[in-house]
């Protein structure tokens, strides 16, 4: 068997792999931009907690939050079983309940740098735009975003490189069911727990150091692409 020669378990792994953290990615990064702004420029009562439970996917193991996800989410969670019996949208033990898993731990390292990015933007500045009539929204969309948007593709792609690696809350949370949530990383485990698999775990090492890699590199051109364009427009 050749080292690059993938099987199709291991393409549908890594095609699936790439979906789950795509849609992690499209419904946390909202909810991350959001929570970023609102810890980066207003002090409200609790802020303390909330910038800790932002966090504490960090601290916690992650079969921890993977258990809590299948308490809350299961088919007899609280959540878990609303969203099934209203909406027919069920997570435990699907490729969506992947993409939650991924989503929730890869959370916090999509906030950090964009809570970072609104600290960096000088509040003078959007207070300019509401002394010039636009409204506090407005000021938002039009000053306060694009200054700082290096750190939120940064903190983007950070997030999708820890979707597409994260193991240990995503097999906690919906199991290693191939071609439903066997994700690469749990491909990569199944190799290693198999007979004569040291040629399939290897190779899918290579594949998620590469895209890992890959995303990292990706992180650094663009936020210095951004920061070299604004820096242009400052000027």
């Amino acid at each position: 068997m050749n080292l690059f020669d993938l099987q199709p378990d291991e393409w549908q792994a890594l095609l699936l792999t790439l979906k789950v953290a795509a849609v992690a990615l499209a419904v946390s990064l909202p909810v991350a931009v959001l929570v970023a702004y609102l810890l980066a420029r207003t002090r409200f009562p609790g802020h303390g907690l909330v910038n800790a439970l932002v966090h504490l996917p960090l601290v916690l193991p992650p079969v921890v939050t993977g258990y809590v996800l299948l308490l809350m989410f299961g088919r007899k969670g609280p959540v878990g079983a609303f969203l099934n019996d209203t909406f027919g949208i069920s997570f435990a033990f699907s490729w969506t309940g992947a993409a939650l898993a991924a989503g929730v731990m890869a959370f916090p390292l999509i906030v950090r740098p964009i809570r970072l990015s609104f600290e960096a933007v000088d509040p003078k500045l959007e207070e300019a735009a509401k002394s010039l009539g636009a409204r506090r929204i407005v000021a938002f969309f039009t000053v306060t975003l694009p200054l700082a948007l290096p750190g939120i593709l940064g903190g983007a792609i950070l997030g999708f490189a820890k979707a597409m690696g994260e193991f240990g809350a995503t097999i906690t949370f919906v199991s290693n069911i191939p071609g439903e949530t066997r994700t690469l990383a749990l491909a990569l485990y199944t190799a290693t727990q198999t007979p004569s698999g040291d040629l399939a775990a290897f190779r899918l090492t290579l594949i998620a150091a590469f895209v890992a890699f890959a995303a990292l590199i990706a992180s650094e051109l663009l936020a210095r692409h951004l920061r070299s364009r604004l820096g242009g427009a400052d000027a």
